[in-house]
């Protein structure tokens, strides 16, 4: 294992001599020739991130060179995968270290460290895949986006359904007007943000293990003391100062393929209901309205989009249609039809009798991982990059915005990044920073 004994000093000097350097064509792309392989580093290499360097890997032009996690005993399934790859604690200090021999970094941790890693490595010039929903407030997202738009980096959110066969085909038939131009669309999760702790405070403080950097996983929120079985590694989704619930979790996967056939970008007011919650924990069940202006393929000149989580789900439609109890998907509904696309399955058509010898298109499926990998190695963009990926992780965090605000209608102005009707919903737009986990603006 690399020791990575930096001192704060050196790393801001050593970073800032890396951001200068950088802020063209990332150095990779202009100096590559056929036999060089894509030096990729990795932020997070287990659960999700094991997932995410596992598929990343698998691409014969990737060499890892950097594995990061803050606790020491989540390396075993990486190592055990790609052995040799050093170890660090702090990703600061893997990115100072590594420098030139890192071309790209794999960000799979809790959402609130997704932006403090993911702007660093851009700022330093390196392409970045971010696991959904991206970043944990709208002003995150944002500032995300334009980073990568300056930087002139290749970009890749983890929402990987995005490049399954099921969603590309559900996108196709949207686009081509199978059930003709959009009325209003309802999507929904069984999960709701309560149930992955199931908690709504916190439990007594207890000692941290030995492996983790407790420091390190508070990242860039207010510290607080450990609590076993609570935070790390999983149940973290709950609580607002660390993850995003239900919406976080699934809002970017099932509301992907919407986004990406009708052309949405920004909605206009968003309203949320729900039983409750408090300024720990995301709320459990709830229904967000969205109301999004009309694209080519709406029918109206503005499109309603109903969000429900926690086992609440669309209204029943009549005759043959039956929605099948539990899981997500949409429902999406249109002047010609009805399109229910599960999360993840095929979409159906309805009425039966009208779509019963449809013939669905041949649709291929593509490896999300390795999309972002090509394009990097092409010197292109993706589907999925941050300018994609932006809009639509802003949409679902103004969701949570709106959940933390039940019953008030909220207006966005996605130019001037500003809820206009209410200053406290406003100021949810952002959060405080540790010192030495900041996101500074672009």
């Amino acid at each position: 294992m690399i020791n990575t004994n930096v001192t704060r000093r050196r790393f801001l000097s050593q970073a800032a001599v890396g951001l200068g350097a950088t802020l063209g064509l990332p150095a990779f792309v202009s100096s590559a020739d056929a036999n060089s392989k894509l030096q990729v580093a990795c932020v997070g290499v287990n659960g999700m991130g094991l997932a995410d360097l596992s598929e990343i890997g698998s691409h014969p032009k990737v060499k890892f060179t950097g594995f990061c996690d803050v606790d020491k005993n989540r390396f075993t399934q990486a190592d055990a995968k790609f052995p040799g790859v050093p170890h660090f604690e702090d990703y600061r200090e893997m990115l100072t270290t590594l420098g030139s021999r890192c071309d790209a970094v794999s960000v799979s941790t809790p959402d609130h460290m997704h932006a403090p890693v993911s702007m660093l490595a851009m700022r330093l010039g390196k392409h970045v895949f971010c696991q959904k929903p991206l970043a944990r407030t709208v002003w995150e997202a944002r500032q995300m986006r334009l980073q990568a738009a300056r930087s002139g980096l290749t970009t890749q959110m983890g929402n990987q359904i995005h490049s399954a066969v099921e969603y590309r085909t559900a996108v196709k038939l949207l686009k081509e007007g199978v059930i003709g131009k959009i009325k209003q669309v309802h999507s929904y999760i069984g999960v709701h943000g309560r149930q992955y702790s199931n908690r709504t405070d916190r439990p007594p403080e207890a000692p941290v293990p030995e492996s983790l950097n407790w420091n390190l996983w508070i990242g860039s929120s207010p510290m607080r003391p450990y609590a076993s079985d609570t935070y790390h590694p999983f149940k973290w989704r709950d609580w607002q100062d660390f993850g995003s619930g239900a919406l976080g979790d699934f809002g970017c996967h099932v509301m992907d393929p919407i986004f990406t056939a009708l052309g949405l970008t920004a909605p206009l007011t968003i309203r949320a209901e729900h039983a409750g919650t408090n300024a720990e924990v995301w709320p459990g069940p709830e229904t967000v309205h969205y109301l999004f202006p009309g694209t080519a393929l709406s029918a109206d000149s503005y499109l309603p989009l109903i969000w429900r989580d926690g086992g609440l789900q669309p209204p029943l439609l009549p005759g043959e249609f039956k929605l099948p109890k539990g899981g997500g998907g949409s429902l999406i509904m249109g002047e010609e039809g009805v399109m229910l696309l599960p999360h993840v399955a095929m979409p159906r058509l309805y009425p039966e009798s009208k779509f019963k010898d449809f013939k669905f298109p041949q649709v291929p499926g593509l490896n999300h991982w390795h999309v972002w990998v090509d394009a990097i190695l092409a010197g292109k963009t993706t589907s999925d990059g941050f300018h994609y990926a932006g809009p639509l992780a802003e949409t679902v965090q103004l969701g949570n915005v709106a959940a933390r605000m039940p019953g008030v209608e909220l207006k966005w102005d996605a130019e001037a990044l500003k809820i206009t009707n209410s200053p406290e919903a406003n100021a949810l737009l952002t959060r405080n920073y540790r010192p030495g986990f900041e996101v500074k603006p672009v």
